[in-house]
C-alpha cells in the first residue's frame, strides 16, 4: 500500500513537471510570436492579444509586461506604458533595458521626480553612466532653469571632459549669461622679403553679453610699414551681434566701416548657426565687402557653408567660402580645431586653410589683391582664463602667400589677445 502511494505521488510530480515545462514552452513561443508581430509586422493589436494570452497562463512572466509597455509607448499612451514598466522594475531590477524605456517616458509625462528616482536606481544598479547623465540633462532642459543647467554641465565636464554633446550645450549657455568684457588685441605680421613690413594691427573692443545674445563694438587701427617707414595707416569701426533665434540656434550680423585704404570701405556679414544632436552644428552665411582702391570701387560677395562637430573634448570646424566678383569666383577653406581643457575660453587651437576669406582681419586690407591668388596657411594658439576675470590668448600663424602670379612670400603673424571680464 505504501509503495502504491509513493508511485502515485511520483506520477503527480512528473505530470506537474511536464505541465510546467509545457507551459514554459508555450509562453516562450508566444513571446517570440508576439515580438515578431510587434517588431517585424508592426501589428501591435495582435502582439497585445498574444501578450494577454500568455499572462493568463503565466502572470509572473514579466517579459510580456515589458512588451505591453512598449506597445503602449509606441501608441503614445504614456500613462499605460509607465504603468507596465514600473510594474516590471518594482518586481525585478534585472530588466536593465526597461530603465531606457521608463525614464524618457516619465520625462515626457513631466513626472521629473519619478524620472530622477529611476535614474538614481539605475546608477545604483551599475548601468552605464553616459545615457543616465543625458537623461538628467534632459530633465534640466525641460525644467527651463538655464542657470541650474549651466552649473550641472560645468560640474559634469570637470569630471567627464570628453562628453562632446554636453560641451556643445555648455558653450552655448555660457554666452547667455550677463557678462561685460573689454579687450585689446595686437597682431604683428612680418615678411621674408627685404623692405616689406612689418604690419601692425591693434584692436580695442567692448563685449556685452545678455540672455538674448551679445553686442560687440570694436575699433581697429592698422599701420603698414615698408623700409622702416609707415606707408599707410587708418582706423576701422565695427559693430557685431550674436543673437539667439531658438534653443539650438543663433545668428550673427556685423557691419564695419573705414575711409582708409588699409581697410575695406564697407564690410557686411550675416550667418545663421544651428546646433544639432550628437555635437553637430552647421553654418550658412553671406558676406559683402566693398573696397576702394585708387583705380575704383570693387565689390565682392561671399557665401559661406560651415560644418562643425564636438568629439570628446575637441571641436572641429570646416568652413567653405565662395567669393564672387562680377563673373569670377574664388574659393577659400578654413579648418579649425580646438581642444578644450576647461571652460569656453580655455583651449588649444590649430588652424589650417587655403585661399583668402573676408573673415581674416589681418589681411583684409589687401583682400582684393589676394582673393584670386594662392595662399596656404597654418597656425596654433593657446587661450586661457587667468583667475576669474582675465582672458589671455596667444596665437601664431604662417602663411605661404602668392603676392603676384607665380611669385610667393612667407608671412609670419603673431597675435596677443587680452580681455577683462567684469
Amino acid at each position: 500500500m505504501k509503495t502504491n502511494i509513493k508511485v502515485y505521488f511520483s506520477l503527480l510530480l512528473i505530470l506537474a513537471s511536464f505541465e510546467a515545462t509545457a507551459q514554459k514552452i508555450d509562453t516562450d513561443s508566444l513571446l517570440v510570436q508576439a515580438y515578431k508581430e510587434f517588431n517585424e509586422k508592426n501589428n501591435s493589436n495582435q502582439a497585445k492579444k498574444l501578450a494577454w494570452q500568455a499572462i493568463a497562463i503565466a502572470p509572473d512572466y514579466l517579459d510580456f509586461h515589458v512588451l505591453l509597455g512598449r506597445i503602449h509607448q509606441r501608441a503614445s499612451d504614456l500613462d499605460s506604458a509607465s504603468f507596465y514598466f514600473n510594474y516590471v522594475l518594482e518586481r525585478n531590477k534585472a530588466y536593465e533595458e526597461v530603465y531606457g524605456y521608463i525614464i524618457p517616458i516619465e520625462i515626457s509625462r513631466q513626472d521629473f521626480d519619478k524620472a530622477k528616482f529611476w535614474i538614481d536606481d539605475a546608477k545604483s544598479s551599475g548601468l552605464p553612466l553616459g545615457p543616465l547623465l543625458g537623461f538628467e540633462h534632459q530633465i534640466l532642459i525641460e525644467q527651463g532653469d538655464q542657470r541650474v543647467e549651466y552649473d550641472f554641465l560645468k560640474n559634469l565636464l570637470e569630471q567627464y571632459p570628453d562628453q562632446s554633446t554636453f560641451r556643445q550645450r555648455f558653450n552655448l549657455l555660457d554666452s547667455r549669461f550677463n557678462s561685460d568684457r573689454v579687450g585689446l588685441t595686437y597682431s604683428l605680421t612680418g615678411f621674408d622679403r627685404d623692405g616689406v613690413g612689418p604690419w601692425h594691427l591693434v584692436g580695442a573692443q567692448y563685449i556685452r553679453e545678455r540672455e538674448w545674445g551679445s553686442l560687440i563694438g570694436r575699433v581697429n587701427y592698422a599701420d603698414r610699414l615698408s623700409g622702416g617707414e609707415s606707408i599707410t595707416n587708418g582706423i576701422q569701426y565695427e559693430l557685431e551681434s550674436y543673437f539667439f533665434t531658438g534653443k539650438m540656434s543663433y545668428s550673427y550680423v556685423g557691419v564695419a566701416y573705414s575711409d582708409a585704404i588699409v581697410f575695406p570701405n564697407w564690410r557686411l556679414g550675416y550667418s545663421y548657426y544651428k546646433n544639432f544632436m550628437n555635437g553637430w552644428e552647421g553654418e550658412l552665411g553671406l558676406r559683402y565687402t566693398k573696397v576702394t582702391p585708387p583705380e575704383g570701387d570693387r565689390i565682392f560677395r561671399s557665401g559661406i557653408i560651415g560644418i562643425g562637430k564636438y568629439v570628446g573634448s575637441y571641436w572641429i570646424n570646416l568652413r567653405t567660402f565662395i567669393q564672387n566678383e562680377e563673373s569670377s569666383f574664388y574659393p577659400a577653406f578654413t579648418l579649425t580645431s580646438r581642444y578644450f581643457f576647461g571652460g569656453r575660453f580655455d583651449y588649444f587651437t590649430f588652424i589650417a586653410g587655403y585661399g583668402t576669406s573676408p573673415d581674416e582681419r589681418t589681411t583684409l586690407g589687401q583682400f582684393e589683391n589676394r582673393v584670386a591668388l594662392d595662399s596656404y596657411r597654418a597656425g596654433a594658439g593657446y587661450y586661457k582664463t587667468l583667475g576669474k576675470n582675465v582672458l589671455f590668448g596667444l596665437q601664431f600663424m604662417y602663411n605661404y602667400q602668392e603676392f603676384a602670379p607665380g611669385v610667393t612670400q612667407s608671412e609670419f603673424e603673431g597675435t596677443l589677445n587680452l580681455q577683462y571680464r567684469f
